[in-house]
């Protein structure tokens, strides 16, 4: 087979490719992963799928679980620990994009908090919202940081479920998107990460919320 149109290798072209899927949700929590199935779908041999899912393990995307290889899933004390780290990672992204945020990036946040609030669709609106939170990543223009926080809305991917389903949620996240936008605008640092972390906070209140009404429902 003929190394992917972009020069990568074949173990790059088959860890992308599942990470691609992970981020979407096509994979999910919970799901087998056959090395013969992913060599067999993505048309590469088992020793290039072997070391794109040992990549994604090394990460913590995928685990062994019962002596197989799955999608992972998390825990109560993982989300917990998770949203620990994002509030102080996303209230970092909007201090600094409230210091270095050019007009064009503002602009563009104002357009995406338009765009949230005029979707009714529950998965479209957690579309919409990584967007959102990945234009603020870059808008901070801090490299670190940006690595950082693409890697942790990976993990973020693996949780069932948008909190946008939940009854009011969609309205006080668009609120609590104006506020941090507006922090920004106003070159505002400590309000702009008051205003971030608040909004994980409530996220994290909405995804626990979730959680128990899927346990409730089973």
């Amino acid at each position: 087979m003929d190394l992917p149109a972009d020069g990568r290798s074949r173990a790059d072209h088959v860890y992308t490719e599942l990470l691609k899927q992970i981020r979407s949700g096509t994979l999910k929590s919970g799901m087998r992963m056959r090395e013969e199935d992913i060599a067999r779908a993505l048309d590469v041999s088992r020793t290039p799928a072997r070391e794109g899912l040992a990549r994604l393990q090394a990460r913590g995307l995928i685990e062994l679980s019962n002596g197989r290889l799955t999608v992972t899933t998390l825990d109560r004390q993982q989300v917990l620990e998770l949203y620990a780290l994002r509030g102080l990672l996303e209230g970092a992204a909007a201090r600094f994009a409230a210091q270095h945020a050019n007009p064009s990036e503002v602009t563009l946040l104002q357009r995406l908090c338009d765009r949230f609030e005029q979707e009714t669709r529950p998965a479209r609106m957690a579309a919409i919202n990584r967007e959102f939170h990945d234009r603020i990543n870059e808008a901070s223009h801090n490299r670190y940081l940006q690595r950082s926080l693409y890697e942790l809305h990976d993990t973020i991917a693996l949780l069932p479920h948008t909190t946008f389903q939940i009854g009011g949620r969609p309205s006080t996240a668009a609120a609590e998107h104006r506020a941090i936008v507006a922090a920004a605008a106003a070159h505002d640092p400590d309000l702009a990460e008051t205003e971030g972390r608040k909004h994980i906070e409530k996220a994290l209140e909405a995804r626990l919320e979730l959680s128990v009404a899927s346990a409730t429902e089973s």
